[in-house]
């Protein structure tokens, strides 16, 4: 028999959407497979962009009066990095940054190459205070409301008019949670700035009943891994990109994310508060139900208590590449959750 799934009401993350949760189905183990996808792939990209422009960048190095196109590179190495760091903006202006080296998740997954990851954000300042301008693509809670109109009102009418402010986008997810939640869970997003997370995907199958008073059995599920990235492009703005581990299969490391989270922290020290908000792309796979499904499987990761050993120890092992990590102990935790 096929177990009924139930997300619970958690009150850390309040108002995710007006709309009831989404109640995904997750078959008995025996149904759950893992999709034949490699983690992070790399294609040669840098090799087929040397071989388009292999006559062009001869031509450079004898000119400057170089060996090859290997001397051409040395000599340009810090223009070229430097170049690189100011047009780079993760997940708005330019491709996700790589990965972690990922543990074996499975006989069909393999590892990535090394990764640096983001360094920790500075630390917050008040409310009253004058922050610096975000970066590029990056909005911060004054994009959304009026700072200096909104910190005198109550906690509680600030959440109305957050829910309100993103009520008409079909697209969005929105929500609240208190500072100590999201103090929890930026700790460990600093620790471990990328994690996969199983979403389950129901089988189409052709069923057919020898009577019609027979109750078709429910069709199998296969669970798909999404890759997901934190980043602190600025004191009180944290984001969250989700992409699936199939569109890194095809893309390698300039593919696009499918859902994007910001965290906004500018009221957590005065009103015990940190408003959220994304934003689901349209046409890319995962519907705005899937994604939340996404942001509360995150939450049960990445704000561990007592109760979640084994997903802090999953963290653990992702973040090390430890070998003993497993999708099967990933998909076990998950159920859990349900």
């Amino acid at each position: 028999m096929v177990a009924s799934v139930r997300i619970p009401t958690t009150p850390t993350i309040r108002h995710l959407l007006p709309q009831p949760l989404w109640n995904p189905r997750i078959c008995q183990r025996r149904w759950a497979r893992v999709q034949d996808v490699r983690f992070l792939a790399t294609h040669g990209t840098q090799e087929r962009i040397l071989a388009k422009y292999k006559d062009k960048l001869e031509s450079k190095a004898k000119e400057e009066g170089l060996k090859d196109i290997s001397q051409l590179k040395e000599a340009y190495k810090d223009k070229i990095e430097r170049l690189r760091k100011q047009a780079a903006a993760p997940g708005e202006t330019a491709p996700l940054t790589p990965p972690p080296p990922p543990p074996t998740l499975s006989p069909t997954i393999s590892s990535s190459q090394p990764f640096h990851p983001p360094s920790p954000p500075p630390t917050p300042q008040s409310p009253t205070s004058t922050p610096p301008p975000p970066p590029p693509g990056v909005k911060t809670l004054q994009s959304f409301l009026t700072l200096s109109k909104i910190f005198p009102l109550p906690a509680k009418e600030i959440q109305t008019l957050w829910r309100l402010r993103h009520a008409s986008n079909p697209q969005s997810l929105h929500f609240s949670l208190p500072s100590s939640t999201f103090s929890s869970l930026l700790q460990n997003a600093k620790k471990h700035p990328s994690f996969v997370l199983p979403l389950p995907r129901q089988i189409s199958t052709n069923i057919t009943t020898s009577t019609s008073s027979e109750t078709p059995p429910s069709p199998p599920q296969a669970a798909e891994l999404h890759f997901l990235q934190f980043a602190h492009p600025h004191p009180f703005t944290t984001t969250l990109l989700f992409a699936s581990l199939a569109e890194y299969k095809l893309r390698g490391e300039y593919a696009s994310p499918h859902t994007t989270i910001t965290f906004h922290s500018e009221l957590a020290d005065s009103h015990d508060l940190v408003l959220g908000q994304g934003t689901v792309v349209a046409n890319r796979g995962v519907s705005v139900d899937e994604a939340r499904w996404l942001v509360m499987c995150m939450q049960k990761f990445y704000v561990v208590g007592a109760e979640g050993r084994g997903r802090g120890e999953l963290l653990e092992m992702f973040t090390r590449g430890d070998g003993r990590f497993r999708v099967e102990q990933l998909l076990e935790e998950a159920e859990k959750l349900v």
